[in-house]
């Protein structure tokens, strides 16, 4: 009796979510890596390591047991040490391995270097988040040594290996590396030329003295930091070990206790002469970090939209195993009007953040590409990270009280998922920063805005909101309409990627998100005939 009980106390639950090919099980990516033309045998494998049981369970163990600070040994002696559990080397070997850390950096001639590796990495973050911020700093960090070619020259053999090298050695003795990276200060925040850390020359180095209020990754190599010199505000390089070998003076004073991004450790820390080389021109800090900046904000795109899948992956795997009232979850009409609603959602992440990286790929060349990704990249961040947290929340949900538990990933990754949009600048500065380049190149923005406008419209007719974003743009009252001005331009710019990958749901997205009657909540939307397209390009079965 108590066993058939039993037995039926397990009815009617969905299966666990595991051994999926994240990639050729997403329609939406699969279309936009064919488009780029890449290689789809290579990502579907890349898709099968991330989607697998795994690997996913590797990084429910990671957030399960986050990092400890070792400061001294037992004797007193000073380690600065960070240990982290063995599930989180396992992530960064296996990131590493797929070169996520470098690969756009490779010098390759194969199509799309930076689309390949947004793939991986739309996919790692599918299965941990956390490890992958040591992951885009390093990828982002090489940006801002172009500027330091001798610098460049020493490091990039270590930096470009696909080998994880966890052990506390001077860079030089290791089989690869990672950077990392120390911008902010407690009384300064996101306005970093109010540092007050200190550089002082000694021949061929200087000597750092100060603090940084978030340092991350504190077990990287090596770290930029920006620092006030005689000349100004300046880049630099300050690696783990001085020249001779012995322990560079970091001194970390703590590990931040974060909402999520658990398995990461995100650090407070104190420089005592430290040293470190000088990247890029003195006084020139805030221009040489910039092209790290965007290589970074991208990468929060990228990895939002990640996280979007995988919530929605796993909702879509619930309601498709789970009934209720004699009919199955995904088979009753709210429900598929708001998965399906979420699903649209997707298709539109996807295909901008996938046209912002094929942009950046060729904006050395190309002066239209360079000027899309210099207006778009603060907007794409901007609405994508921001629409995240509402739609893991709204996955969750469609799990009931399961999805509120620890026991399922859900509830990690609602926590992690605010953090892209507040990393690398928050909403405010996002919408500030469009202005910003709208305001440096006017000319360029505005023929960015009319293109953009010119595409959507085989899709929707976006003039009456164009014309109005150049009004408010131009008017005296665009800083205080800054987010009005960057979603927008936003969402044309999601349309415009829709129809030009000739998306069947771009008209879809225009009709649902710049309509006249567009609601704030998923699943409010009439999606027509399109609920079961859209569901099944989430998570093709």
């Amino acid at each position: 009796m108590s066993s058939g009980l039993l037995e039926d106390a397990s009815f009617n639950q969905s299966p666990a979510f595991g051994d999926v090919d994240l990639f050729s099980a997403d329609r939406p990516l699969a279309d936009a890596a064919a488009r780029a033309g890449l290689d789809l045998a290579d990502l579907s494998a890349c898709g099968k390591d991330y989607g697998a049981a795994a690997t996913l369970d590797l990084g429910r163990v990671a957030n399960e047991n986050p990092p400890k600070l070792h400061l001294v040994d037992g004797k007193g002696n000073r380690l600065d040490l960070v240990e982290f559990h063995p599930a989180y080397h396992a992530m960064m070997a296996r990131s590493i391995g797929h070169g996520i850390h470098a690969s756009a950096h490779d010098g390759s001639d194969r199509p799309g270097p930076m689309s390949t590796r947004a793939v991986r990495l739309y996919l790692a973050t599918q299965a941990e988040s956390g490890h992958m911020c040591p992951i885009t700093m390093t990828h982002a960090c090489i940006g801002a040594l172009r500027s330091e070619s001798a610098l460049l020259a020493k490091w990039l053999p270590r930096i470009q290996t696909r080998t994880y090298d966890p052990r506390p050695l001077p860079w030089w003795e290791k089989n690869g590396v990672t950077l990392g990276m120390g911008m902010t200060e407690r009384q300064g925040g996101t306005d970093v030329r109010a540092n007050i850390t200190r550089a002082v020359a000694h021949g061929d180095h200087v000597e750092i003295t100060g603090h940084k209020w978030f340092m991350s990754a504190p077990m990287c190599d090596a770290f930029l930091v920006l620092a006030q010199a005689e000349g100004g505000l300046t880049c630099y390089l300050m690696p783990r070990y001085r020249p001779d070998g012995s322990k560079n003076q970091i001194r970390f004073q703590r590990l931040k206790d974060k909402l999520g991004n658990k398995s990461n450790a995100s650090s407070e820390v104190e420089f005592h002469g430290a040293y470190a080389e000088r990247v890029g021109a003195e006084g020139a800090g805030v221009r040489t970090i910039i092209e790290m900046v965007n290589l970074t904000r991208l990468d929060c795109a990228i990895a939002s939209a990640g996280q979007s899948r995988i919530a929605l992956s796993q909702a879509l795997s619930h309601i498709r195993n789970r009934s209720v009232f004699q009919k199955r979850l995904a088979d009753q009409p709210s429900m598929r009007a708001t998965v399906a609603d979420l699903a649209l959602e997707l298709e539109a992440q996807v295909a901008l953040v996938f046209r912002l990286c094929r942009a950046s790929e060729r904006a050395h060349d190309d002066a239209a590409e360079a000027a899309y990704v210099r207006l778009l990249t603060p907007a794409v961040k901007f609405l994508v990270c921001k629409s995240t947290p509402q739609l893991v929340y709204e996955s969750l949900e469609c799990l009931g009280g399961n999805g509120y538990t620890e026991d399922l990933p859900l509830a990690r990754y609602f926590r992690e998922s605010p953090l892209n949009a507040i990393w690398e600048g928050s909403g405010n500065v996002m919408a500030l920063d469009v202005l910003r380049a709208a305001g440096r190149h006017p000319d360029q923005a505005m023929a960015t805005v009319s293109a953009l406008a010119r595409t959507a419209a085989a899709a929707f007719d976006v003039r009456p909101l164009a014309g109005t974003l150049a009004m408010v743009l131009q008017s005296g009252d665009a800083e205080r309409r800054a987010r009005f001005l960057c979603e927008g331009l936003a969402k044309i710019a999601a349309l415009a990627a829709l129809a030009e990958a000739k998306s069947e749901f771009a008209t879809l997205y225009g009709d649902t998100r710049l309509g006249g009657e567009r609601f704030a909540q998923f699943g409010t939307a009439d999606l027509g005939d399109a609920e079961t397209k859209l569901m099944d390009r989430a998570l093709a079965t």
